[in-house]
């Protein structure tokens, strides 16, 4: 077992957490039980979170906060443990995707990261990484924090119709990853489309892509592989990219219609379901 007297406080923010959580714990004269009854969970996560052997929650984080008068500190740190919990190569993307004003992204297989729900993400997670599937899906959730903020960066998704009918942990999870593309018709940041399959010549056959667009800093395109991502601010790239995200849009469906088909295929595929109050898609 980790002695939390040898963890390094700078090793990572996941140490950093678990030595401040020890050091204000003990400040106020709590043991690792006391604290659990507060904060409704057991000793033992306690100290494994103490330990760094377990990742906290945001839910914790507030508990903690509230338990130990701490004034935010846990709510605000958990924020980087998370996001240090994301693949290495990934990271970078990701603080990225966080200052970013304008997000398009144009999604061939799978469901975008920011859009995707709960369980959707466990059972995609779930596949290659196994043993990490909490930390990582509570990552991704972490991550789509920055459609809740004041001022939410602009959101236009393109979807593959693919990625409507590719099952992804079964009937259920589809359903409710569809009603959740739905819940989006009435947020004015957020714009979905669908490029139908009759769409059969298009730009996005060369495969999913991002382009994050920013207030003072240069545009940057991604496109993820296999093991990692590749990002760059190449203006050639960019301008060819953002031409061919246009053609897209073009093709695709309206928003509204494509609300229409989002519906349909919830019901046809994956059960029946009420369909969206169609005062938001007339």
């Amino acid at each position: 077992m980790v002695n939390i007297r040898d963890l390094d406080p700078s090793a990572s923010p996941l140490d950093y957490y678990g030595s401040e959580l020890r050091r204000l714990r003990e400040a106020t004269g709590l043991k690792q039980g006391q604290l659990g009854d507060i904060v409704f969970c057991a000793a033992s996560l306690v100290g494994q979170i103490e330990t760094a052997r377990k990742v906290p929650t945001r839910e914790f984080s507030e508990r903690l906060d509230a338990a130990l008068g701490t004034g935010g500190v846990f709510s605000r740190l958990v924020g980087l443990v998370l996001r240090s919990q994301l693949p290495t190569w990934f990271q970078e993307f990701a603080a990225m995707e966080a200052k970013a004003t304008y997000i398009s992204t144009f999604q061939s297989q799978v469901m975008y990261g920011l859009l995707q729900t709960e369980a959707y993400a466990r059972a995609l997670l779930s596949v290659d990484g196994p043993d990490q599937v909490d930390e990582l899906v509570a990552a991704r959730m972490e991550r789509q924090r920055i459609l809740e903020r004041e001022h939410p960066p602009a959101l236009w998704v393109v979807l593959s119709e693919a990625v409507l009918h590719q099952h992804v942990g079964g009937a259920e999870v589809m359903r409710d990853q569809l009603a959740h593309l739905l819940s989006f018709l009435t947020d004015p940041w957020v714009q979905i489309q669908v490029l139908p399959f009759e769409v059969v010549q298009h730009s996005g056959l060369v495969g999913a892509f991002t382009l994050l667009r920013f207030d003072d800093d240069p545009d940057l395109f991604y496109q993820e592989g296999y093991h990692q991502g590749h990002m760059t601010a190449d203006s050639s790239l960019i301008k060819e990219r953002s031409v061919g995200y246009a053609r897209l849009q073009a093709a695709a469906l309206s928003p509204e219609d494509s609300a229409r088909l989002i519906a349909h295929v919830m019901e046809e595929c994956y059960g029946n379901h009420p369909k969206p109050d169609r005062r938001g898609v007339a």
